[in-house]
């Protein structure tokens, strides 16, 4: 089984070649609500339509996420949550959904577990890509590019309004599957309507003549956000929000779906 899906094209890299507008991804955080939840969750966001999932790895210091997306790793890790468990999830969810699966988190617990080991293990479970924001882009080419090459696991890298272009072109570079276009130099979960000047961040953006689509993520919340940042970029991320409706929800699979096609269509 390891060697048919080492020798599958890339599930990220198929979804963007198919679909260049309009793409969704959801971010969640494993073992939140409940450590049984991780799988569920999966199969709904799919049933649902999104196109694009992102699983958090819980760490008791995430330092790129508000509040709403911290307490969930609190909860999380209080419920027993580890990498390895983890792992296992995906490989369950990996059964029954198709959606291309990426793993988000910071590099502390993946060095506890070993950088090659967590590599050559999530692309076995089923991952397709990885987001890990604290990990520099030297160490990144200098260690692992090559073994995330051979393993054909994509490697995401996080721009921001702060970034000049010839590091925007770099990190392009470096990238595989897409480039996260952080929406504002903040953590994420804010709310509201983009600003003039994250409009004409994101209008830069979408001249650049970069080799992979950009996701804009950080404070994408509701239909208009959502369309918005898709004007700008193949599509966007909503994390914040979907931990939030999680955290209310009394039935998952129903206000899954609600959440999804209101963020997709509108009320």
């Amino acid at each position: 089984m390891g060697k048919i899906l080492t020798n599958m094209e890339n599930r990220l890299k198929t979804l963007f070649k198919k679909k260049s507008k309009n793409v969704l991804s959801i971010f969640y955080t494993a073992g939140f609500p409940t450590h049984k939840d991780t799988v569920a969750i999966a199969q709904y966001l799919e049933a649902a339509g999104a196109d694009l999932i992102e699983i958090g790895i819980p760490f008791s210091d995430p330092v790129a996420d508000g509040p709403t997306i911290q307490a969930s790793n609190k909860v999380a890790l209080d419920g027993g949550m580890t990498l390895p468990i983890l792992l296992a999830q995906v490989k369950e969810i990996r059964k029954q959904v198709k959606l291309p699966i990426v793993l988000m988190g910071y590099l502390n617990p993946v060095i506890q577990y070993g950088v090659e080991r967590f590599i050559k293990e999530a692309k076995a479970a089923g991952a397709d890509g990885l987001i890990l924001p604290d990990l520099p882009l030297v160490e990144f080419q200098t260690h692992y590019q090559s073994l995330m090459q051979a393993e054909d696991l994509c490697m995401s890298f996080l721009i921001s309004p702060t970034t000049s272009e010839e590091r925007i072109y770099k990190i392009d570079a470096a990238s595989t599957g897409f480039v996260y276009a952080v929406s504002a130099s903040s953590t994420t979960g804010a709310k509201g309507d983009f600003q003039p000047e994250q409009l004409a961040y994101f209008e830069k953006l979408s001249k650049l003549n970069m080799q992979n689509q950009h996701l804009i993520g950080f404070g994408i919340h509701d239909h208009q956000t959502f369309s918005k940042a898709c004007e700008y970029g193949a599509g966007a991320i909503v994390g914040s929000a979907f931990i939030s409706m999680l955290e209310k929800s009394n039935d998952l699979e129903k206000d899954i779906h609600l959440f999804v096609t209101r963020l997709k269509k509108g009320n």
